[in-house]
């Protein structure tokens, strides 16, 4: 009788010549041909062991039958896989307030200063000039720490100082626009989920150079606040391409 697997051929014997003291005896154990890989190699070695430990247990004479060669397949050839399914609902991170915040007031690359205009509850781009600087807004930057930081920005909320006015970022008709709201508790801007509508009132601060940064709408990416080349025009938000002046310096108070 003769068995057939991918390591080589187990067959059974009754000639002496191929008897061996390692073997049971009436067994032998015959390569047809090389083995292809090593894992066969290791399955050959194991097989052989089995047969060995096997041999005042199970073999009681030269009969070898096909359930015992199954057997060995199953337990050595065979490769065990464990595939575990990991699910897990990734948390709602947030960011924290970095108290005090910083007292600040904001210069466009034209020098113009931020001023309020309260009958329309909304900031101008105003040149002023000496004597009128009274009217320029100072803000209260809020910084944020971040579970998971970026090297090139910082969150940030901009709040105009003595009020509980803070510049926020909202969707209007087809495009987001730049607004001032009243925060009547302002304990809830001391920590902002990522998921919340308080995102509204972050900014992402990134620092060009020394004396330059932008500020990107944390809600909606690729929107900076910005000015029109013109004077005396709204502040907005805009996109990178429009032709706006994105870039602000911003000036400690």
């Amino acid at each position: 009788m003769a068995f057939e697997c991918d390591c080589g051929i187990m067959k059974q014997t009754t000639s002496s010549e191929h008897w061996s003291s390692r073997m049971p005896q009436g067994m032998d154990l015959e390569i047809a041909h090389h083995p292809l890989t090593m894992r066969h190699v290791v399955n050959l070695v194991i097989a052989i062991d089995r047969l060995k430990g096997r041999q005042s247990e199970k073999v009681q004479s030269s009969e070898f039958r096909d359930e015992d060669l199954l057997n060995i397949l199953l337990e050595n050839a065979l490769d065990e896989q464990l595939v575990l399914e990991l699910t897990e609902a990734t948390p709602s991170r947030g960011v924290s307030m970095i108290e005090p915040p910083q007292q600040c007031k904001l210069r466009d690359t034209q020098k113009r200063s931020l001023v309020l205009v309260k009958e329309v509850m909304e900031l101008n781009a105003i040149r002023l000039q000496g004597g009128t600087t009274d009217h320029e807004v100072t803000l209260n930057m809020s910084t944020y720490l971040d579970p998971m930081p970026s090297a090139s920005a910082q969150p940030v909320a901009l709040g105009i100082r003595g009020t509980k006015l803070y510049l926020s970022c909202t969707q209007k008709a087809d495009r987001p626009t730049l607004n001032i709201e009243e925060v009547e508790n302002t304990d809830n801007l001391k920590s902002i989920s990522k998921d919340s509508d308080m995102v509204r009132f972050l900014f992402y601060r990134s620092d060009m150079g020394l004396s330059t940064s932008s500020l990107m709408s944390a809600r909606y990416s690729g929107w900076y606040i910005s000015t029109a080349p013109e004077d005396n025009l709204p502040v907005d938000v805009c996109l990178q391409s429009d032709s706006r002046y994105q870039n602000f310096t911003i000036l400690q108070s």
